[in-house]
């Protein structure tokens, strides 16, 4: 990469379509950084959701991003940046301008640049935030003709709100997130009965650090970590406790990890979910890649969103389509 880009980074503020709510709160609408690298000619961009729940702060990420901007005057590239800065948000904004301004400067899209398939439209769950039995039965049915549903639990009643899911979208397949919500025995508890109901997944039902039980128990429901998972360091600790994993670019540090991550994940043999912090298409865009020949996509943020990036990405439904070039890659 060559010497002299221009580091702009701003925060921005999207309205979420109503409220979105699991175990940890709600919000109405979703704060990002934007990071933009321009070499004078081309400029490429990026976006990351600072998350509270890994001692991330939108100030403390545009902080530790403007704290590289003297070294990307001096060249700092991808490859260095692995090292510059630690798997987080801060890093997967940057790593994701960086890759889509040699996609810009090299008038070649990322895949290819990456040396990837060419990419495909792929259909992603739609998650359903956390309410009462009623609301989620409600909001299930609205959508009851997407293929995909994603719940969100972690509650004394989660069976009852699978139950009402299920009533309100009797074909779709549904995969839970319980947030770390639960014990090892709302687990075992739970898990033949969401089986029987249709359930194919769950992710992170134990707290991250207090999951060691997981590799004890039989697993008739497969688990997914997420909160225990983030770089290609967390997939040793994994192993034997979880049946998948889901990578976000937000918790890699960007694209690049990422699929370093998926293919060492793949031959760890984990399946790969590939998930998404609610954000825009512009965030969606680089995640839509890893997302390729996955057992799960998870990247509906911007069905969430109540304002998009211009041009955003196309949902046909639960298709997710190929996101154009002039949003990012």
């Amino acid at each position: 990469m060559a010497n002299g880009l221009k580091l702009t980074v701003v925060e921005d503020v999207f309205p979420v379509a109503g409220t979105f709510t699991i175990s940890r709160g709600s919000r109405t609408e979703i704060r990002v950084v934007t990071v933009s690298l321009s070499d004078g000619v081309h400029v490429g961009q990026g976006e990351c959701v600072p998350y509270a729940r890994y001692g991330e702060t939108v100030d403390g990420v545009i902080e530790a991003i403007l704290g590289t901007a003297e070294d990307l005057e001096r060249g700092l590239d991808r490859a260095a940046l692995q090292t510059r800065l630690p798997p987080g948000a801060a890093r997967n904004a940057l790593d994701c301008a960086l890759w889509d301004l040699e996609a810009k400067r090299a008038a070649r899209p990322v895949w290819q640049l990456a040396g990837l398939s060419v990419p495909k439209p792929i259909e992603t769950a739609f998650t359903l935030s956390l309410g009462t039995p009623e609301s989620m039965r409600e909001a299930a049915a609205k959508n009851a003709d997407r293929p995909l549903l994603k719940v969100k639990l972690g509650t004394d009643d989660d069976l009852g709100r699978i139950e009402a899911v299920r009533a309100g979208a009797p074909n779709a397949r549904i995969i839970v997130d319980a947030n770390e919500g639960w014990t090892v025995a709302q687990y075992l508890a739970l898990a033949p009965a969401l089986v029987r109901l249709g359930v194919a997944l769950v992710e992170q039902p134990l707290p991250a650090g207090q999951d060691d039980v997981l590799a004890g128990i039989e697993r008739v429901l497969p688990v997914c970590a997420d909160e225990s998972c983030h770089d290609r360091a967390s997939l040793a600790h994994l192993v034997g406790k979880y049946d998948a994993i889901n990578i976000k670019l937000d918790k890699t540090g960007g694209l690049t990890e990422a699929l370093l991550m998926r293919e060492a994940a793949v031959a760890a043999g984990f399946d790969i979910m590939v998930g998404c912090m609610l954000g825009t298409s512009l965030a969606m865009a680089p995640a839509f890649l890893v997302a390729q020949g996955a057992s799960f996509a998870d990247l509906d943020g911007p069905l969430l969103i109540a304002a998009d990036r211009v041009p955003p990405i196309r949902y046909v439904g639960s298709i997710m389509q190929v996101p154009e070039p002039a949003l990012w890659g």
